[in-house]
Parts: C-alpha cells; structure tokens; sequence
C-alpha cells in the first residue's frame, strides 16, 4: 500500500498543506491532528495540495468536513488545489465543489488568499 505523508509549510499569510499517498480510514487521523495543530496555532487561510495524493476515501473527506466550519468561522478557509482527475472525480461525486473552491494549482488558491 502506499505510504501516506502529510507536510506543512506557510506561505505568505496562508499555510499550505501537501498530501501524499492514500487518505483512508486508517491515515486519516494523521490528517485530523495536522488541521487540529493548524487550529491551535490560529491558522486559518488552508491551501490543501492533493498534486501527490493518488487516493481519497470518504473518511478522508470526512476530515475536510469536520474543520471546514471552524475555520470559516474564523474568517478562514480550506481552499483545495492541484487534484489528480480520480481524487477529483470522488469530490465531484459528492458535490464538494459547492462547498469549496477547487483550483487547478497551488498558486492559484494561494492567489485567492492573498487578494482579500
């Protein structure tokens, strides 16, 4: 199975996030504590990076859905970016693309960031 990382790093007034591997039941935890982190440190402006991520189940969606009203709340937002076609698609299927923005690069999200 492949290995599923998470690496972090900021990026003007946002915080990218990257992910790698498979984003399952059993690597979504590793997910929750790096948005739980971001929370706690009043990180808010969430790029997510999925260039590198070649497999998304739903409780690895989940995981979006339970921050994504924290940080709006707190005048933020999980902004997601650079999807592989077979991640989006999953998105798609469950019509995340009326609940957040999705943009063809990483750039581009952190543009929207940057232009408030």
């Amino acid at each position: 199975m492949n290995e599923f990382k998470v690496l972090t790093r900021d990026s003007g007034n946002a915080v990218i996030v990257e992910l790698h591997g498979f984003l399952d039941a059993h690597t979504a935890p590793e997910l929750e504590k790096t948005f739980t982190d971001l929370l706690s440190r009043g990180k808010y402006k969430i790029v997510v990076n999925f260039n590198s991520l070649n497999y998304i189940s739903s409780a690895g969606l989940g995981v979006f859905m339970a921050y994504i009203d924290e940080v709006r709340n707190n005048h933020g937002d999980i902004k997601l970016a650079s999807m592989q076609q077979k991640v989006f698609n999953v998105f798609d299927l469950l019509g995340f693309p009326f609940l957040y923005e999705i943009y063809k690069s990483q750039d581009e999200a952190l543009n929207k960031f940057n232009s408030i």
